[in-house]
């Protein structure tokens, strides 16, 4: 089976006359976000000109776009396949934004694309490698909106106002999330030229935020993809309308796009999901859903500084020297209540089994030894039962 590189190899010899744009196309654009353009993508200025894929892909310091995050190879390698490709070498980029600000707990990220059909795709980028972005996730749980939430309005305003035609939107992860939102909570005028929502892999939204907003109004449009093992997209969700599709890989690997299964112009489609999952994912939603909005904030804060106690600015740091990470968390979470801690401990072990893999960890052998040892350094530092002095 193919992957979304493999696919523009194949499918790019095809227009987008030929063959109209599609669900892979869409996960392509919303990878490519990931990205860093901020050295030749103009921002939200109202006389921009849109920079084409082919003259950044011609820059000698092309390369610059790659740094500071992870799949960096595969990164590369989609970012050369779909500029030489004749579906997306035309593709033009504007109004690039990229915001991190620590003091609000935001991390938020945009650029719109046009099409060579002449529409446009208004593209928002999901979590990036640093702390901060991290937490926004775990912000979610909140029942209001995030700044990254009217961000993404804000965006898809302003860029509907500087732009004419439909339009499409999309994200990976909380990219799908933002996009969801900014889709509910647009204006009317702006959601009239709205041809399409994809939401890959995105988290879902307390039921007291899907209300205030639209949602009625776009669900017809929206579109979901969850690989089969996945738990990010199917935090807080309670709807049945997203679509399973398979995976290369195991667990939580699964989030990571380059993993999924692409046959032709679609996502080969996962039969069903396992009970197991989902009894799992049921009784964490249940769980964040039963905390009050005050228990909600302590958890999220709790774990925050627990996980920032590692000293590690974003989640390479973490991977690279975990040893010395652990020894830090251990430290900062000796008065943690006993429950609190059992969770704290399946996510970081979630968050480093992540940053394995995502720093470039390959083999197999070397990825079970070293998930080995991480499990027995949490063992051992939780102590005997009873103990309440360690993670």
């Amino acid at each position: 089976m193919e992957n979304i590189i493999d696919y523009v190899k194949d499918w790019g010899r095809f227009s987008l006359f030929e063959k109209p744009f599609n669900e892979v196309d869409s996960l392509v654009l919303c990878q490519l976000v990931y990205l860093h353009y901020g050295d030749f993508v103009p921002g939200l200025g109202r006389r921009n000109k849109p920079v084409g894929i082919q003259d950044i892909y011609k820059d000698p310091e092309k390369d610059h776009i790659l740094d500071d995050y992870w799949y960096r190879q595969n990164n590369k390698e989609l970012f050369g396949a779909v500029a030489e490709s004749r579906r997306f070498g035309g593709l033009k980029m504007n109004f690039y934004v990229d915001i991190v600000n620590e003091e609000e707990q935001a991390q938020f990220s945009a650029m719109t694309y046009v099409l060579e059909d002449k529409n446009i795709y208004i593209a928002y980028r999901g979590t990036d490698a640093t702390i901060v972005g991290w937490k926004e996730d775990l912000n979610l749980a909140f029942s209001k909106p995030l700044p990254s939430h009217q961000l993404a309005v804000e965006y898809m305003e302003r860029v509907a106002g500087m732009t004419a035609g439909d339009f499409y939107t999309g994200g990976h992860s909380k990219g799908g999330n933002l996009a969801v939102y900014a889709a509910m909570n647009c204006a009317p005028r702006t959601r009239e030229r709205l041809l399409k929502i994809f939401n890959n892999d995105g988290p879902g939204f307390r039921p007291e935020i899907r209300e205030k907003g639209d949602y009625e109004e776009i669900k017809d449009r929206m579109v979901k993809f969850i690989p089969r093992s996945s738990l990010v997209g199917t935090i807080l969700e309670d709807q049945d309308d997203y679509t399973l599709v398979e995976s290369r890989s195991v667990g939580m690997l699964q989030h990571n796009t380059y993993s999924w299964k692409v046959e032709e112009d679609h996502f080969v489609r996962a039969k069903n999901m396992a009970g197991r999952k989902m009894a799992r994912d049921a009784a964490l939603n249940e769980w964040i859903l039963s905390l009050t909005e005050e228990e909600t904030h302590a958890f999220v804060d709790t774990l925050y500084e627990v996980v920032s106690a590692s000293e590690a600015s974003n989640v390479f740091e973490f991977g690279a020297d975990w040893k010395n990470c652990l020894q830090n968390v251990f430290e900062a979470a000796k008065e943690i209540d006993e429950t609190t801690r059992k969770v704290i401990a399946k996510i970081i072990r979630s968050l480093f089994e992540m940053t394995l893999y995502q720093t470039g960890e390959r083999r197999v052998t070397e990825l079970k030894e070293k998930r080995n040892a991480f499990k027995k350094e949490l063992k051992a530092a939780r102590g005997p039962k009873g103990k309440k002095n360690k993670l």
